[in-house]
C-alpha cells in the first residue's frame, strides 16, 4: 500500500485543518483590523451583499466589540472641540449608527468622537427599499433613508445603557431630526434637545438632509431664526449641568448668499449656536460620475463630495472669522483629506462613506497619515493647523 496515497479520510482531515487555519487567520485579521486583509479580501466580499444589509451587519459587528485595533493616539492628535478634549479629531458621522446601537464599539475602533442619529421623536420606517446604492467606480454612496428611526424613547434607553457601559470614555454627539409627517417641525427639535441633553456631549440640529420633504427649507433665514431661538430657549430651561453645545448641520448645495444668511442668523445673540457641521450629502451629481447608480435619487456622499465640502468649510471659516467651531465632513478617505479640511478651518472631521468601502481600519489609517502630515508641516497640534490654508481652498 502506498503510504503517500491521500485517502478520503485524510483528504477530509486536510480540508478541516485548512479551513480551520483560514478561519483562524481571518478572525485574527478582522479583530486586529488588518488593513490589507480588509481591502483585498473582506471588503470586496462585503460589496457583494446588498448595501443596506451590509450596513446592518456592520453595525451589529461593531456592536459586538470584537474588533479592537492596536493603536494609541499620539499627543499631536489631541485636540479641543467645543470645550471638550478629544484624543484625536477623527469622528464617525451620523448615518452609520442611526439607532445608537454601537456607540461603545465605535469608540473602541479609535474614533475621537461618535455621532449617532438622526433620531426623530416618533418611530418611523423611512423611505421604501431599496434606498442605499453603492457607486463603486466613484467611491461614493447615494442614500435616501429618510430618517428611519426607532424614535426618542428607544434610542434614549440604548444610549443610557451605552453611557453606563463606556461612561465618559466616549464623546457622544446626538443628531436630531423631525418626523416626516410632523405638523410642528420646530417642536420636534425642541423635544430632542430636552430628551437627550442629559446624555449627549453635543447635539446637532439636522435641517440639511435631502431625504425628508421640506427639511432643507428650514435653512432659510426666517425659519432658521425661529428654530434656533426656540431650541436655545429650550436648552436654557434645562438644569445648568444638562446644557450641551448645539450645532447646525448645513447642506453643501446652499448658494454663497444662503450660507451668508445662515451665518448672519447664528451670529445673532438669540440664535448663537456653538458650532456648525459642514456638510451633509449633496443632491448635485458631478458630470465625472461613472457608476450606473449615479442617477438614483438621494444624497450623494464620498469622494465626489470632498472638494465641494472642503471649499464650503473654508468659506464658513472665513465668513465667521474663525470664531465658530466647524466639524468638516464629506469625502474623507485619507489623512490628506482630513488635513485639508483642518487647514480650511475645521476643528475636527468626520467620515462615514470611507468606512463603508474600507472597513474599521480606515480610522487608524486616517489618523496615522494625519499625524505624519502635521509633523511634516511643522505643526505641534491640530489646533495650530486650523484655518492655516483657508485661502488656498477658496
Amino acid at each position: 500500500m502506498n503510504p503517500n496515497r491521500v485517502t478520503p479520510n485524510k483528504f477530509r482531515s486536510l480540508i478541516k485543518i485548512t479551513s480551520l487555519g483560514v478561519a483562524t487567520f481571518s478572525a485574527v485579521c478582522l479583530c486586529r483590523s488588518n488593513e490589507k486583509f480588509y481591502d483585498r479580501m473582506f471588503m470586496p466580499i462585503v460589496r457583494l451583499i446588498p448595501p443596506e444589509t451590509a450596513h446592518r451587519i456592520a453595525v451589529f459587528s461593531v456592536k459586538l466589540g470584537l474588533i479592537r485595533p492596536s493603536y494609541q493616539d499620539p499627543g499631536i492628535l489631541r485636540t479641543k472641540l467645543l470645550d471638550m478634549t478629544l484624543s484625536n479629531p477623527v469622528g464617525i458621522a451620523a448615518g452609520f449608527d442611526k439607532q445608537g446601537e454601537a456607540v461603545c464599539g465605535l469608540n473602541r475602533l479609535g474614533f475621537g468622537f461618535v455621532e449617532v442619529g438622526s433620531v426623530t421623536p416618533k418611530p418611523q420606517p423611512g423611505n421604501p427599499r431599496p434606498r442605499v446604492f453603492r457607486l463603486n467606480e466613484d467611491k461614493a454612496i447615494v442614500n435616501r433613508y429618510g430618517f428611519n428611526s426607532d424614535g426618542h424613547k428607544v434610542v434614549y434607553e440604548r444610549l443610557r445603557k451605552a453611557r453606563e457601559e463606556c461612561g465618559d470614555e466616549v464623546v457622544l454627539g446626538i443628531n436630531l431630526g423631525k418626523n416626516k409627517l410632523s405638523t410642528d417641525a420646530i417642536g420636534d427639535y425642541v423635544k430632542g434637545v430636552k430628551k437627550f441633553s442629559c446624555l449627549a456631549d453635543y447635539l446637532v440640529i439636522n435641517i440639511s438632509s435631502p431625504n425628508t420633504p421640506g427639511l432643507r427649507s428650514m435653512q432659510n433665514k426666517s425659519t432658521l431664526h425661529m428654530l434656533l431661538s426656540d431650541v436655545l430657549k429650550a436648552r436654557s430651561s434645562l438644569p445648568e449641568t444638562d446644557r450641551r453645545p448645539i450645532l447646525v448641520k448645513l447642506a453643501p448645495d446652499l448658494s454663497d448668499e444662503d450660507v451668508q444668511e445662515v451665518i448672519a442668523v447664528v451670529k445673532d445673540k438669540e440664535c448663537a449656536v456653538d458650532g456648525l457641521i459642514v456638510s451633509n450629502t449633496t443632491i448635485e451629481r458631478p458630470p465625472s460620475l461613472k457608476s450606473i447608480n449615479a442617477g438614483q435619487l438621494g444624497g450623494l456622499s464620498g469622494v465626489p463630495l470632498s472638494q465641494r465640502s472642503t471649499q464650503l468649510v473654508a468659506k464658513v471659516y472665513k465668513w465667521t472669522d474663525g470664531k465658530i467651531p466647524i466639524i468638516g465632513v464629506g469625502g474623507i478617505f485619507s489623512g490628506q483629506d482630513a488635513f485639508d479640511k483642518i487647514l480650511a478651518g475645521a476643528s475636527a472631521v468626520q467620515l462615514y462613506t470611507a468606512f463603508i468601502y474600507h472597513g474599521p481600519p480606515i480610522a487608524i489609517r486616517v489618523k496615522r497619515e494625519l499625524e505624519q502630515l502635521l509633523q511634516d508641516n511643522g505643526y505641534e497640534s491640530v489646533q495650530q493647523a486650523v484655518g492655516k490654508g483657508v485661502d488656498h481652498f477658496l
